[in-house]
């Protein structure tokens, strides 16, 4: 490891590293707008510039020079100062003066730092340039004048989203970054270029002129748009969620964000439930708390054990349980979670989690990946498998063709060819030394299970220090539920068939409700969904947004995510409604409170109550008889922007959806 010398300080840095990281691993700050540490090193805005010895007498770019033994490197000099002084200077030539009127103010790069590194005024005197605004789609607002030619968002379009959207035309200072043809930026990860851009050139269009960032409250929640429980801030004015943006997790988001999961926000104000209503001669019609608990006591009758709970993909672990207690406590245990109706095996949590977590995909060298769309059921496990395609993995897919962004072979649709490994499959996944297996949602709801558990023995998908075999489930609350037990044997089949009094759809917008046209329909949900079209009673709820709660990703990571807002109207947070309920009902439940109810939670399973991976054991043996059978037809996530209540009720996913997957609208680069 070489040894340098910071501003007289000696430190010993890592083989590889730069002379900016030898900087900061010394404590100095290095200003800088185009280097990025999850981006390839560009050295083109040349605000890091300091003085290196042994060297040209003349200041160097420090994102770009290696470190090497015995350099004397110099942060605060005259030299170094003046540099920066004119660096800053050029890159103001012709910025616009706008910053009351641009949205960056106060969170901006370029404020900050010519302040902190600039001179006091301009020299410039001639004509400014201006650059036309570009279209790049609904969530990304363009003032290209503004742009100081960093090429982030160049960057992160090709390297780590891997669409080629983003480029620059023409030299000098007729260069302007743009999108191909002025189309919308239509991939699921466009907006990060909003947080990378230093300056307010790429600005959030949803968001423009909404608030500044010092009027928010900052709030740390998880994203519940898929399962990858990517680690979000959600930024508040009032009683309203203003923006979410992401927090840095290296092992489960980096620092990136689904656009789904950043721009659904604006659904949480939109078609919400705020009153309780009671169905009265075929119509919804506004009722009390009182009532609704009456009628639902009433339809059970002294018996109460005609009580069923069918949880949604939204829900927090903690409503789950109190669900789970409450149908207990009426001594029913019809309670599901899995409402689209699979029936896969959870007696072994192992075998139904993404074991190689999300970090550990990225060291794979063959994967096969059985009835996924990776790249809209998890936007976030896309970007790692590219970075395993990048270091030599090979990819495999079984299911309909799909754009994954990096180079993968279609096996075809039939999943009977796994019976028989095609020759090229099995010689590359037997020669890898870290080979994985993903099995998607389609795959699990063609049975797919205990055949594709057979595959860790022939592909050897367990050694030490690794484990290759992963399920990707595309619901929050999926692993939350299975570590509650919340699920039958049969799944939905077995409430269906037990034809309950009362079922409890909790946020539930994704089931059949037509097997249960005899039961009384209560909807505990935030939005007028599905679910709520077709209930009897509805009780409003709390969205994610609006409640304490724990989350579980697909890798069985235990994730907190704390309350920003309040729910709207009489709507009250589920555990509170499931509360009073078994009151009415005249049941024990055992919690009066949010704290008594999680202490009760952790205490059955205490797992919940420890952040971070929970230890689900070893894979079960597979059944030597088990057989794949069946062919994916298609993909459960239809449309990419409209899974759930919330994005369906956010105008934003709404236009996403007409005009960057249906094309509705789109402007042509002539407009």
């Amino acid at each position: 490891m070489p040894k340098v010398t910071v501003d007289g300080q000696e430190i010993e840095v890592p083989a590889g590293a730069t002379v900016l990281q030898a900087c900061e691993l010394a404590g100095k700050e290095i200003p800088r707008f185009c280097y990025h540490e999850r981006l390839s090193i560009a050295g083109n805005c040349r605000m890091c510039l300091v003085e290196v010895k042994p060297g040209p007498p003349k200041p160097q770019a420090s994102c770009a020079l290696p470190a090497a033994e015995g350099q004397e490197i110099r942060t605060d000099s005259p030299m170094v100062k003046k540099a920066r002084e004119g660096v800053m200077e050029f890159l103001l030539i012709n910025h616009p003066l706008d910053c009351p009127i641009c949205d960056q103010g106060g969170e901006c790069d370029l404020q900050d730092q010519a302040v902190a590194y600039g001179r006091g005024g301009s020299r410039f005197q001639e004509n400014k340039r201006a650059v036309t605004e570009k279209y790049m789609g609904p969530l990304i607002k363009t003032i290209m004048t503004r742009c100081i030619h960093c090429t982030r968002c160049v960057r992160f379009s090709e390297e780590i989203a891997g669409v080629d959207e983003i480029g620059a035309l023409y030299r000098g200072e007729d260069m302007q970054i743009t999108t191909y043809l002025e189309q919308a930026a239509a991939h699921e990860l466009s907006a990060n270029v909003i947080d990378l851009c230093p300056v307010g050139a790429l600005t959030s269009r949803p968001y423009a002129f909404e608030a500044r960032p010092w009027e928010l409250k900052k709030t740390l929640s998880i994203d519940v748009s898929d399962a990858v429980g990517a680690n979000i801030t959600l930024h508040s004015k009032g009683r309203e969620v203003m923006r979410a943006l992401p927090r840095v997790n290296d092992d489960v988001n980096e620092e990136w964000l689904s656009d789904k999961g950043r721009y659904q926000v604006d659904g949480l104000t939109k078609r919400r439930l705020d009153r309780v209503w009671v169905r009265r001669d075929g119509k919804l019609q506004p009722a009390e708390w009182t009532e609704a608990f009456g009628l639902i006591a009433g339809a059970l009758g002294k018996d109460k054990a005609g009580i069923a709970a069918v949880a949604g993909d939204l829900l927090d672990a903690e409503t789950m349980f109190a669900a789970k207690a409450l149908v207990n406590a009426c001594g029913s245990n019809l309670t599901e979670a899995r409402q689209t109706g699979m029936t896969y095996d959870v007696s072994n949590l192992a075998a139904v989690n993404f074991n190689s977590t999300f970090a550990g995909i990225e060291t794979a060298d063959a994967i096969l990946i059985i009835g996924s769309n990776v790249r809209w059921e998890a936007a976030l496990l896309n970007v790692r498998l590219r970075k395993a395609v990048k270091a030599g993995a090979k990819v495999y897919v079984i299911g309909p063709e799909w754009d994954p962004t990096y180079p993968a072979t279609f096996l075809g649709s039939d999943l009977k060819l796994l019976n028989r490994i095609p020759k090229e499959l099995g010689d590359v996944m037997k020669n890898a030394q870290r080979p994985a297996v993903i099995v998607g949602a389609a795959a699990l709801a063609k049975g797919a299970l205990p055949a594709a558990l057979k595959l860790v023995d022939k592909f050897g998908l367990v050694k030490d220090g690794w484990n290759g075999f992963n399920v990707l489930h595309i619901s929050a609350a999926r692993m939350a539920s299975l570590m509650l037990g919340f699920t039958l044997p049969g799944g939905m089949g077995d409430i269906a068939a037990a034809s309950p009094k009362v079922l409890l759809s909790l946020g539930a917008d994704e089931m059949d409700y037509a097997p249960y046209a005899k039961s009384l329909k209560v909807y505990i949900g935030h939005h007028g969904d599905k679910g709520a079209h077709h209930a009897d009673i509805i009780l409003p709820g709390a969205s994610y947004a609006e409640k304490d709660g724990t989350y579980v990703n697909t890798e069985g990571r235990v994730q907190f995510a704390e309350k920003a807002v309040y729910a709207p109207g009489d709507a009250r947070e589920d555990w509170a409604i499931l509360r009073a309920l078994a009151d009415a009902l005249g049941v024990s439940v055992g919690f009066d409170s949010f704290d008594q109810l999680q202490a009760k939670m952790i205490a059955a399973v205490p797992a919940l109550g420890e952040e971070g991976l929970a230890d689900y054991g070893a894979l079960p043996k597979a059944d030597s008889g088990a057989k794949f059978e069946g062919e994916i037809a298609g993909y459960p996530v239809k449309d990419f922007y409209l899974t759930n209540p919330i994005a369906r009720a956010s105008a934003v996913m709404q236009q996403c959806s007409d005009e960057l997957l249906h094309g509705a609208d789109v402007k042509e680069a002539a407009e």
